[in-house]
């Protein structure tokens, strides 16, 4: 039993021209090729197969409104309804324009309490946003109000149209000294900035790490960069790490298989796989 943490459905409404990310292509293009662009029927019930059949326990999904900077959106009102369609296995995370001011609180409340979605998803890089911007403020706070967790982007962002800067951990340790009830998760893991991240997780009990879009085995690759990952991550930080794969980034399949052989102790690796997101999830308290 697993759960993905970040996962897009090849669906209508998830796909879309973001000339933004044209540079992801470039870099994930080994692993995207391997996962195949097709979409229609035939590949969403590929989609809903393989996690069916590999024994996903949820699969988190995550809406974007870039209205503001690139034109692009996920809208709440798809991803809500595709949950809807296929099963409480589908969990959904809001996306709205921060800059749209008090606009976008009144989005992200409505998406949460009207839609029956579960987060909030905040790509700092896409909406030209540093992690602790004083305009996401207001979203924090009705995050803790709304008592759901929120997914933001940290490390480095492979677009060249907006700066690397907007991901540095060093920010988020701002905002949770400044909410400290705040519900984070990380991801991706931080990269080139693990160890700050790291010691941002260990001074905050409320910040997990998502190691998604990456290849697990980078973990216990030497000088890959993502080492500490794995050193922390079975040690002081166990309960605090979430397994995702970024698909259609990621193949399922290859990268759960990359995670099984990583040397980790079972209990560990289930915390990993899906003890630690459910808890940051709360899906033990969510409604049927």
């Amino acid at each position: 039993m697993f759960i993905d943490f970040s996962s897009r459905p090849p669906a209508p409404g998830f796909e879309g021209h973001a000339p933004h990310l044209s540079n992801y292509r470039r870099v994930y293009s080994n692993s995207e090729a391997q996962v195949g662009r097709e979409t229609g029927p035939d590949a969403l019930r590929d989609y809903l197969d393989t996690y069916e059949r590999l024994g996903a326990r949820a699969v988190v999904l995550k809406a974007r409104d870039l209205s503001s900077t690139f034109g692009f959106k996920i809208a709440n009102e798809t991803v809500a309804a595709f949950c809807q369609a296929h099963g409480p296995r589908y969990v959904g995370f809001a996306g709205v324009d921060a800059h749209q001011g008090m606009a976008a609180v009144r989005e992200l409340n409505h998406a949460v309490r009207e839609l029956g979605l579960r987060g909030l998803n905040i790509q700092g890089f896409e909406l030209g946003m540093d992690i602790d911007d004083r305009r996401l403020y207001p979203l924090y706070a009705k995050c803790v109000e709304l008592d759901i967790p929120v997914n933001i982007h940290c490390g480095a962002n492979f677009s060249t149209k907006t700066p690397m800067h907007h991901g540095h951990p060093q920010a988020l340790d701002r905002v949770l000294c400044d909410f400290p009830e705040l519900r984070v998760c990380a991801s991706p893991p931080g990269w080139p900035w693990v160890n700050e991240l790291i010691a941002v997780a260990w001074r905050h009990p409320n910040l997990w790490i998502g190691t998604l879009a990456m290849r697990p085995r980078l973990m216990a690759t030497p000088h890959s960069g993502y080492e500490p990952l794995l050193q922390y991550g079975r040690t002081i930080l166990k309960h605090r790490m979430i397994f995702g794969t970024a698909f259609p980034m990621m193949p399922v399949p290859r990268t759960l298989d990359e995670f099984t052989a990583l040397p980790l102790p079972d209990d560990i690796r289930r915390k990993w796989l899906c003890d630690n997101a459910s808890e940051f999830l709360k899906l033990d308290q969510a409604p049927a």
